[in-house]
Order: structure tokens, then sequence, then C-alpha cells
């Protein structure tokens, strides 16, 4: 069964707002009609009234009883009806990085590494990070800015080493085929990435991005490309490189915001390919997509 801590189950009282005992705008009758529909389970069953016969208590205790799977798919199942609801009442998001702090406990639920660090920690899913190590990423960040052009290129390469180690994504330092150049690479979701990084004044254009897509090509057909340019890239280079491509593009804004939101790295490889399967575009603004 799932292990929820105390402060992981404050933080999901804070987003479905069982302080009072409720579950959203959920009524018993609706409650049931819900669980009944998603999980095919009777929330009204004894054995989950032992604490109490609340909607809240009686969640609660569903969560502490039931095995992961089924969890991780209640928990989203009622953050989707959050976000509808949300949506429906034309209300702002109440809980500060609610998204990515949400994200980040379904993610430390599937890896098995629950831990009570969840609602601060940006990486908590994936490793035991502190808040601190994740001000110091972004505090690294400013201090590149300070660096010459060539050691900017390489203190940027180290820095997003250390991005993915905490992330867990497994990265590989730069490595060197013969007649290319690879920035190293990541494995996310069981996907390889190839790492295209640069720390350029200008934003990348067409020809970079080409260049990538090139060395993407003449590996395995299943592997990934991710180009990290800190100053983005530009529009017409975008236009011009067209869709239907391997690759997805990270800009410097979309790191900070990640660090910055608590959205765990991995759903942002996620977000970012989803994006592109279903658009066509391979940059999307981690702005616009959480």
């Amino acid at each position: 069964m799932p292990k929820i801590k105390p402060l992981d189950m404050k933080l999901l009282d804070l987003l479905f707002e069982m302080e009072g005992g409720y579950v959203l705008d959920f009524s018993n009758a609706t409650f049931s009609r819900f669980f009944l529909g998603e999980l095919e389970i009777d929330i009204d069953d004894p054995l989950f009234t032992a604490d109490g016969t609340s909607k809240a208590k009686r969640f609660r205790s569903f969560l502490t009883l039931a095995d992961t799977q089924t969890c991780v798919r209640a928990l989203k199942a009622v953050w989707a009806h959050r976000q509808g609801l949300l949506l429906h009442q034309g209300r702002d998001e109440p809980v500060a990085n609610a998204e990515g702090r949400f994200l980040t406990l379904i993610q430390e639920l599937e890896s098995g590494t629950s831990s009570s660090g969840v609602a601060g920690d940006p990486f908590v899913a994936v490793r035991k990070v502190s808040i601190d190590q994740a001000a110091l990423l972004k505090q690294k960040l400013l201090e590149i800015h300070k660096l010459g052009a060539q050691a900017r290129g390489y203190a940027f390469e180290a820095f997003l080493q250390q991005l993915f180690e905490v992330s867990n994504l497994q990265p590989r330092a730069p490595f060197r085929n013969t007649g290319e150049q690879i920035d190293g690479s990541f494995l996310c979701r069981g996907d390889i990435y190839l790492i295209e990084a640069k720390w350029v004044k200008e934003a990348v254009g067409v020809r970079d991005l080409h260049n990538l897509q090139g060395k993407i090509s003449e590996k395995a057909a299943w592997t990934r490309g991710v180009f990290i340019s800190y100053y983005g890239f530009t529009d017409v280079g975008l236009n011009a490189f067209g869709r239907g491509k391997s690759l997805v593009c990270i800009s410097g804004k979309d790191i900070h915001d990640a660090l910055d939101r608590q959205i765990p790295f991995s759903d942002i490889i996620d977000r970012k390919v989803r994006a592109a399967a279903e658009t066509g575009s391979v940059f999307v603004e981690v702005s616009k997509l959480f």
C-alpha cells in the first residue's frame, strides 16, 4: 500500500479542501457515484469508515488502505475533477505551485519513495533533495552569467548534468562519436534523449536545430533529442525547422519556471513531448504547459 506521510496528507487536505470533512464540491451521493464510476469502489463500505463517516475521513482511509496503483488512479481522478471545477467556476488557482506539488507527490508514490518533504521540494519525487539544493541550482545559473563565453558553455553543461542527476535521469557526460560531438544524454520514462546545450547571447536558429535532428536521425529509431538554449529560440528558426521532428526544446526560462514552481523535470519532458505529438511544435513554453 502507498506510504502517505502526515505532511503529504496535509497537502492533499489543502488541494482537495478536506479540512472541514468535505472533499471539493462533492455531496455524499456524488462522491459515491464518482468512486463507483471511476474506480468501481464502494467508498461507503464500512472498511473506509473506521475513523469517521465524513467524505474526507473516508477518502483518507481509502488512501491509507489502497494499493499504490489504485491510490494514484484515485488521486489523479479527483485532481482532474478539481481542475474542471476551477475552470467551471472561473477561479484562479488558490494553492501556490499546486500542480507541481501534486505531480511531485504522484511521482513519489509511484517510485515508492514517499516523504513528508513533498510540500516544498521540487525534486523530492525522484531523490532526497532539499529546497536549499534547488535554490543552489538557481544560484549557479546566476553565477554562470558572470563567466566568459567559453567558460559559460562548460559551466552550463556541468549545471545540466547536476540538474539531471538530482532529477534521477541517469545522465551521461558529453561524449564524442566519429565526426560529431554530443553534449550528453539522459534517460526519461525509458526513452533516451540526446542533449544539445547552448549558452550564447543570441537565440538559437534553424541551423543548430537541424544539426541536432541530423544527429538523432543517424541513431536508433527510438532516440529522441532535447535542445536546451538558455536564451531560447528564434521564431523564424522554429518556423523554418518545421514539424514532425524527434526533439523538443527547452529555454533557460523553462528551467527557472520549473524550479520556481516545483515541477519535476521529468514532467517537463513529458509535457513537452506530448505537446510536440499533439501540435507538432517542438517548443512550447513551460508557462503554457502547466
